[in-house]
């Protein structure tokens, strides 16, 4: 990459860090998302909610560049993704780290090649740095003495811990999450709550939360964004997402069994 486009410094927690701005993406003749817009505040946790198969994770695989998208615009730190070429989006993604569903880890890696991937193979850190880096980031999500385990070896609680330490290995300054709390029991679930929230206050990093789960959302969100009929049906801080009168949101927040989203 020129000298000529290299990346601004990562912007001020006033600014964004991201933002989808009229964005819509079909599957063949279902329609996913029709015009979403959504704008993700530096230094600060946002959370989408919405029923199974609205889009939610669409949404965070497209801020990813893992999914194309008829028309919009999606901005990564101040930059037009569409206009960048490969090798741009690649040198911009390094500022960000992901978290999916299922932790995504590699089966036939140890726990410390795994939370040291980026480092080794992208950013080709030196050895000895890497090890420190990856010990540092696991005793962030609270491990120790298990970068020779293999994820099989892991419980479920661990394996995501794993792959939350993988993903801010290499420092980035948005971290998406999906759905960290899928598959674990209440306690674990608020551990990986707590954690992110650490996440946020001890490296400053900006979040997108992916989730079903409303009381992660409500416990981590700075704000909360519901996705219903393939757009933002509403938008706003914890205490404005549990006060709506929207019949959609509704629904969702009181886990009724007949409304909209049945």
């Amino acid at each position: 990459m020129s000298a000529a486009t290299k990346f601004p410094e990562s912007p001020g927690r006033s600014e964004l860090h991201a933002s989808l701005h009229d964005v819509w993406k079909r599957f063949g003749e279902r329609s996913v998302l029709e015009g979403v817009s959504l704008e993700l505040k530096a230094g600060e946790i946002t959370v989408v909610i919405g029923g199974s198969g609205c889009g939610k994770s669409t949404l965070l695989r497209i801020l990813l560049g893992l999914e194309s998208y008829e028309r919009g615009s999606v901005r990564l730190f101040g930059r037009e993704m569409n206009t960048l070429t490969r090798a741009e989006q690649s040198e911009l993604m390094m500022q960000v780290g992901a978290l999916f569903q299922f932790g995504a880890l590699f089966d036939s890696m140890t726990v410390a090649e795994n939370v040291g991937f980026a480092l080794r193979y992208v950013q080709r850190r030196p050895d000895a740095e890497i090890a420190q880096r990856v010990r540092e980031n696991l005793s962030l999500v609270g491990l120790r003495d298990v970068e020779r385990l293999y994820p099989a070896q892991l419980s479920g609680g661990m394996r995501k811990r794993v792959a939350l330490a993988r993903a801010i290995a290499h420092k980035p300054a948005l971290l998406c999450v999906d759905e960290p709390t899928t598959g674990l029991d209440p306690i674990m679930s608020d551990t990986i709550n707590e954690l992110i929230l650490q996440m946020r206050e001890r490296l400053g990093v900006t979040v997108l939360c992916i989730t079903h789960d409303l009381g992660a959302a409500f416990k981590i969100a700075d704000r909360i964004a519901m996705v219903h009929g393939g757009q933002i049906a509403a938008f706003g801080t914890p205490d404005e997402i549990r006060a709506s009168s929207e019949p959609a949101v509704r629904q969702f927040v009181t886990a009724a069994a007949y409304g909209p989203l049945s």
